[in-house]
């Protein structure tokens, strides 16, 4: 596979290069077909932010850190699109939080889950639940490949991270009695409403993030964590999100005019 070399001063640098990433992933066979459109679906709701980590991002994913920190069981579910965008990241936050990291896939295929276990120890992950050797438990509420969880991992677990846009299996882990954390750039979609947690934010932004917060907050008192927690309101935040976007929306159509004279005094010089 050819490597393209995107220009440091390219408007769209930082997003193309994360789209490499997933065609990479994708050649390795650790993202399905279906991940790349995931994402592009991702980038449109990521325009709509700004394609930047806001306030109310930064305030849920503190949260999300304080919630992780404070379970009795915290669980990481690693899927393809995570695992080639945030490898790293992914394996810090899970060694902070005492979070083991477990495969989960919708798209199941074994050479999947081999690279995927691969890209993870890679990462430094000493060990991963969640695969064909180990022992499986069924969520009942679920039909497809995701309804088969580790007993050690989200089958026994309080608090589930389900980075990315899941929901069938947000809405069947909340049904079992799961806290649910996900990161997801659309605030509409099922799995944004049903979470306990809601980061409305790109995962290669985000998992840094809670990477800083879990390095800051791991010595804060439990009371503090759980007040936090308990304090947070994610209607109110999927609100603020969805406004924060339509205000934006408002501001770029008033911007359109001026751009278009703009563009169009440039072209005729």
């Amino acid at each position: 596979m050819v490597k393209i070399e995107i220009p440091d001063n390219h408007p769209r640098k930082v997003s193309l290069e994360t789209r490499e990433k997933i065609i990479e992933g994708h050649t390795r066979h650790e993202v399905a077909t279906a991940g790349l459109l995931a994402h592009g679906r991702g980038e449109a709701f990521d325009y709509l932010i700004g394609e930047k980590t806001n306030d109310i991002a930064r305030q849920a994913a503190m949260v999300a850190v304080a919630a992780m920190l404070t379970a009795n069981h915290p669980v990481i579910s690693v899927n393809g699109n995570v695992c080639a965008l945030v490898p790293e990241e992914t394996v810090q936050l899970s060694e902070l939080t005492g979070a083991p990291l477990e495969i989960n896939l919708f798209y199941y295929r074994k050479e999947r889950e081999d690279a995927i276990l691969g890209a993870l120890r890679s990462a430094g992950a000493k060990e991963v639940l969640g695969t064909h050797d180990r022992p499986s438990e069924t969520i009942p509420e679920l039909k497809s490949n995701r309804r088969k969880v580790d007993p050690d991992g989200i089958g026994s677990a309080d608090v589930v991270l389900v980075p990315l846009e899941d929901g069938d299996r947000t809405e069947a882990l909340k049904a079992i009695g799961k806290y649910v954390i996900t990161i997801d750039l659309n605030p509409m979609s099922r799995t944004a409403v049903y979470a306990d947690v809601t980061i409305v934010d790109n995962i290669v932004r985000c998992m840094s993030l809670m990477v800083e917060y879990a390095r800051e907050l791991k010595d804060t008192p439990r009371d503090e964590l759980l007040k936090m927690v308990e304090n947070f309101d994610n209607e109110q935040n999927l609100a603020d999100s969805m406004e924060l976007m339509r205000t934006r929306l408002g501001e770029l159509s008033q911007d359109i005019g001026p751009l278009r004279q703009k563009r169009q005094s440039g072209a005729e010089a």
